[in-house]
Order: structure tokens, then sequence, then C-alpha cells
């Protein structure tokens, strides 16, 4: 038990620090998804769920709830359908539950 005036000890502070990396992400996710929807919040989403070198060979749109991703090839398609699932629900988690119902993925 801590006395009144004393300073806890630092273990005691540290086990109750949540770490930055758990924080930022669901922050960041409550801004976007209060945000309205645009095209560039879409493209945010979108680098955020597939990170740099899958946003550089894929160009997205979304219409109706449903988002069209153009591969830059077939491996890239084929990379983005089978993660499709998983993009799907980090979008989601980003853009909110009902923005986008599924993928349609096209190749150049």
């Amino acid at each position: 038990m801590q006395m009144p005036g004393r300073i806890a000890p630092v273990n005691a502070i540290l086990t109750r620090v949540i770490p930055v990396q758990q924080v930022v992400p669901e922050a960041v996710a409550r801004v976007v998804r209060n945000a309205p929807l645009t095209p560039e919040k879409v493209a945010f989403a979108w680098r955020t769920a597939v990170g740099p070198a899958v946003d550089r060979a894929t160009m997205v749109e979304l219409r109706e709830s449903v988002l069209y991703v153009r591969a830059k090839d077939a491996a890239w398609r084929r990379e983005v359908e089978r993660s499709a699932a998983l993009i799907r629900n980090r979008l989601q988690a980003v853009l909110g539950a009902d923005t986008i119902r599924r993928l349609e993925v096209t190749s150049k």
C-alpha cells in the first residue's frame, strides 16, 4: 500500500501503461471513421490496410459498398484476392463495418 504523498514505484506505473502501438491505430481509426467518406479517405484506408507495396501496385474506387481494386498485373491481382478477407476486415476497422461489403479485383 502506498503512503499519501509518496511516489509509486516505477514498476507499478509501467505495468499500467498502455503501449502507444496499441493506442494510436485505434485513435486514428476513430478519427478516420468519423470523417466524411471521400476518395482520399478510401485511399488512405487502403494504404493503411495493405501496405506500400500493394498500394503502389493497385488503384481503388468505392462504389455502392463495393471496393473495385485494379491491380497492375495478374500476380498482384492474385495476391489481393488471396488476402481479400483480411484486407476487408482491416478496411472495415478504419472505415466502418458497413462501408465495404466486398472487393472486386481485376488486373490491367
